[in-house]
């Protein structure tokens, strides 16, 4: 029996979908009331609520936690710095402690945005990746200190179906494409490592299957560094979008440093690969998106 957090977010989302086609019993949480797809059982909490977190452990009693709950946002705004204080470390510590104390195998969803050997430590440059950087370490504390098993997981730049937030590049380009508009772009020179979303699950997957990447903190990318600008012309000729991208329409985000993954771990602890080549996962992103938008154009 397993416990997803932030089961209701994009990552989430498809791991619980994943895990359920694997015949795990999932048990799902969510800060707003959801209705089960998949035969899941879901469970209204706010982490950040000490109590209210170890009840939940002391009811579901999972074997596996999977911890993906957290306030996203790559503002560099000062307005977000107690949202993802609250949500993401706060959240964390509570959920380390109640998996502590009912003795339950923890795997922890960090950020490609942290400092780590993979960016040369360089300092984190927004209030998200800075919480996501102290909850990893809260995470290594409780393995070092009380034997906690928990592995951390940082993902890079995941794409593809389902994505909620709409505002990300490229469900953003995808629809304005499909629906005939002109997205506003930035220059498109950022580096960033993408990954597909179903190669991160896999990650997932196997480090709830295996204890040999307890203790560690593991880079999930491609290890590939492509240019936003790339991701859209690729979304342009995947959606035969006639017109061409007007770069620089829109300003570009300060303070951006790459982040490419270092997945060489990852295959050592866990034998983990990505498999999905970007073009290929862009398309079936770009299929799914076409899929809905033609569903919505259907008469009832």
């Amino acid at each position: 029996m397993v416990l997803v957090t932030g089961a209701a977010g994009f990552i989430g989302s498809h791991l619980v979908t994943r895990l359920r086609a694997l015949g795990v019993q999932v048990h799902a949480v969510s800060r707003r009331p959801q209705r089960a797809r998949h035969g899941e059982i879901w469970h209204m909490a706010h982490l950040s609520d000490a109590g209210a977190t170890m009840r939940l452990f002391q009811s579901v009693r999972p074997s596996v936690l999977f911890h993906l709950a957290a306030e996203v946002t790559g503002s560099r705004g000062d307005d977000v710095v107690r949202a993802t204080l609250e949500s993401n470390v706060i959240g964390t510590v509570n959920v380390l402690a109640a998996a502590r104390e009912c003795g339950v195998k923890t795997v922890l969803t960090g950020s490609i945005e942290e400092p780590r050997p993979g960016n040369g430590h360089a300092p984190s440059s927004s209030a998200y990746a800075m919480s996501k950087w102290a909850a990893t370490g809260y995470a290594q504390l409780y393995h070092r200190l009380w034997d906690l098993p928990v592995t951390v997981l940082r993902p890079s730049m995941v794409y593809g179906p389902a994505q909620p937030d709409t505002t990300k590049l490229v469900p953003y380009v995808t629809l304005c494409l499909l629906r005939g508009q002109r997205p506003r772009l930035t220059r498109g020179t950022k580096l960033a490592d993408w990954i597909y979303v179903d190669d991160v699950v896999d990650a997932f997957v196997l480090a709830g299957e295996s204890d040999k990447a307890v203790g560690h903190a593991l880079d999930i990318g491609t290890g590939l560094k492509t240019p936003a600008s790339e991701i859209v012309e690729r979304l342009y000729r995947i959606t035969g979008a006639s017109t061409v991208p007007e770069f620089g329409t829109a300003p570009d985000r300060p303070h951006d440093i790459t982040q490419v993954g270092d997945i060489t771990p990852a295959a050592d602890q866990l034998g983990w690969h990505p498999v999905t080549e970007l073009d290929e996962g862009l398309r079936r992103t770009v299929d799914w998106y076409a899929s809905q938008e033609c569903h919505k154009e259907s008469p009832a």
